[in-house]
């Protein structure tokens, strides 16, 4: 067995010492619940009946709570965003599947899934980041009704993963499995979109040339291929043990993904509470599971919105996880991919190379993962770590390739793309902020130069389009947190700012709101807290002001003299903006606590 990594070591140790005693809490809640708390036989009869009336063949058994058990599916289907569109079938099949094991299942409720690749840049992005909250809340609606014994979690994309686990995680009695519905096929090479964005940026294509490789990158049912959020979710329940072994990037529609989908189902009604073999979430999300999300998400290149949804996941389990222990891991653990936006390729190019379990292999090899944790289908991680194939009719598990089979998508920790995980924390007289360097050129990781402020990143493409920021730059987007706004992805900045930076302008930006998995070249110190509402030194910034931001060294300061700086008054935020339902969330923004503890106002309220 090969020793962990010290480093790996260390970080661990720090995360179960500093949340002994909310993990203690936690478990004594699941044990509670799974003893004492609602569920089928407990249920009055009339609860009961109002539980199974609409049944049909199932009826008989959904009232025989002794020997049967019932899986609560909770789906966020809708068929507007296409990784979820082929969910709509899913809970008829999953009845079947169900009954093939003497086991039943039921729709146990749905929750909303907006697709930040419509709203992005629109005011519906200001909803984006607390609908994780609103779908950790329909999730505990749908299995509050106690007439389950398990949950198939039925989402993909951004948002949408971490609220359906932080939801089920308080149900953490239940053996729950993730069931994803997969990527679609290769469109248009990502590196041509970005080209196109850039043109259009600069005014050399129009709006028909830019629709046109839009809906050649985005053209059929399933997740977008670059490694954003999205698929970065997928690795990350892979790295937990939450999904069957080599679920997350088989295609839509095929029959090994019905086949693997089928064994799920299978799966779930044996790690019940009933048998011999019980596995509820709640034990298989513990301190070494969080940790081996965080180097999944290091080791790939993975998406900067982690930094913000890992923690909240881990506290709805009890655990606390910071910034500082992912900038640890991230010293210690290579990047070993390289997916689009880190490289040309995209998530079916990485699955083609080797995927998901080429790298649990390789990090269990190198001694980087946790292969002692508890998961919905092996004894150890190492189990997860296979490819599913089907030999004729059946479904099988074979070993993970023992090589890449493209070194320019996939290598062992031994010859990594770059000898660090690539999401560094930088800290200085600004705070605390994100900076992804996976993408970043290294010479271009360290930026000193003179900043230009700005409350909405529309003011940022006003300036660019009229050649005012045609220098050295530091960009500073500030009212941009949970707080402020809801903390939107601001992903309009990528193509001007790389503009700039093509045209060789040293650029960086600084932003206490998010820039999302498709965080790009430029460099860029985002989740600032604490946020410029509220009294956060961002807001201090004024035009002209030196500010350095380097990866290298840990460091985001701006270069004023310390007593000038803090005399300075605070600038003025921007009005609450109303529309698009902006307005029904100002509770969230509200009660939201800071980026590094997930910014999320439903746990802060639950004192979790």
């Amino acid at each position: 067995m090969t020793e962990l990594h010290p480093e790996v070591a260390a970080v661990t140790e720090r995360v179960v010492a500093r949340s002994r005693e909310t993990r203690r809490a936690y478990l004594d809640l699941i044990a509670r619940e799974r003893e004492a708390g609602v569920r089928r036989g407990k249920l009055a009869c009339g609860n009961l009946a109002h539980g199974f009336a609409a049944s049909g063949e199932d009826k008989a058994a959904i009232r025989d709570e002794r020997t049967v058990m019932n899986i609560g599916i909770v789906t966020a289907y809708n068929d507007m965003l296409s990784a979820h569109q082929p969910y709509g079938r899913y809970p008829e099949q999953i009845k079947l599947f169900a009954r093939e094991r003497g086991a039943t299942a039921q729709v146990a409720g749905g929750t909303p899934a907006m697709c930040d690749g419509v709203t992005q840049g629109q005011s519906g992005m200001e909803l984006s980041l607390f609908s994780r909250d609103t779908i950790a809340l329909s999730t505990a609606v749908a299995l509050s009704h106690g007439m389950f014994d398990g949950a198939a979690l039925l989402g993909i994309c951004d948002k949408i993963v971490p609220g359906l686990l932080i939801g089920a995680l308080r149900f953490g009695h239940l053996p729950t499995i993730l069931i994803p519905a997969g990527p679609m096929p290769s469109g248009l090479a990502n590196k041509e979109k970005q080209r196109i964005r850039q043109l259009y940026a600069e005014g050399k294509v129009g709006r028909a040339e830019l629709l046109e490789s839009e809906s050649a990158s985005y053209h059929a049912a399933g997740t977008c291929t670059f490694y954003g959020t999205a698929n970065s979710n997928q690795m990350m329940m892979d790295m937990m043990g939450l999904h069957m072994p080599g679920a997350s990037f088989i295609n839509p529609g095929t029959k090994l993904r019905q086949a693997v989908t089928r064994a799920a189902i299978h799966r779930l009604t044996e790690i019940g509470g009933a048998g011999n073999d019980y596995r509820p979430l709640g034990l298989c999300v513990d301190e070494k599971a969080i940790v081996n999300a965080a180097v999944g998400l290091l080791a790939t290149g993975g998406s900067t919105n982690h930094a913000i949804h890992l923690p909240a996941i881990a506290r709805a389990a009890g655990i606390v996880i910071d910034w500082e222990d992912i900038d640890r891991l991230s010293s210690a653990v290579p990047l070993i991919a390289r997916v689009y936006p880190n490289g040309a390729g995209d998530v079916n190019h990485f699955h083609a190379a080797g995927g998901m379990s080429f790298v649990m292999a390789a990090l269990l090899d190198a001694g980087l993962l946790h292969d002692d944790i508890l998961t919905v289908a092996g004894q150890s991680l190492r189990d997860h770590a296979r490819d599913p194939k089907l030999d004729g009719e059946d479904l099988v598990f074979e070993d993970a390739v023992p090589e890449s089979l493209d070194d320019t998508m996939l290598r062992r920790p031994g010859n990594p793309f770059q000898p660090d995980g690539g999401m560094r924390l930088v800290k200085g007289n600004l705070g605390r902020a994100t900076f992804k360097t996976s993408a970043v050129e290294e010479h271009r990781r360290t930026i000193e130069a003179p900043a230009r402020v700005f409350s909405d990143q529309d003011e940022v493409l006003k300036a660019f389009k009229a050649g005012e920021l045609e220098r050295d730059v530091v960009v500073v987007v500030r009212f941009q947190g949970p707080k402020a706004n809801g903390m939107p992805e601001l992903h309009k900045l990528t193509p001007p700012l790389g503009v700039l930076q093509d045209r060789g302008h040293r650029v960086a930006l600084v932003t206490d709101g998010r820039m999302s998995g498709a965080s790009g070249k430029v460099p860029a110190a985002i989740h600032l807290s604490p946020e410029a509402l509220g009294g956060g030194p961002i807001g201090r910034i004024r035009d002209g002001d030196i500010v350095r931001l380097s990866a290298a060294d840990g460091l985001l300061q701006v270069l004023v003299d310390d007593a000038e700086f803090a005399a300075r008054p605070e600038a003025e935020a921007p009005e609450a903006a109303q529309g698009t339902g902006r307005e029904l969330f100002a509770f969230m923004r509200q009660g939201a606590d800071t980026a590094e503890r997930g910014a999320s106002a439903m746990l802060a309220a639950a004192g979790l």
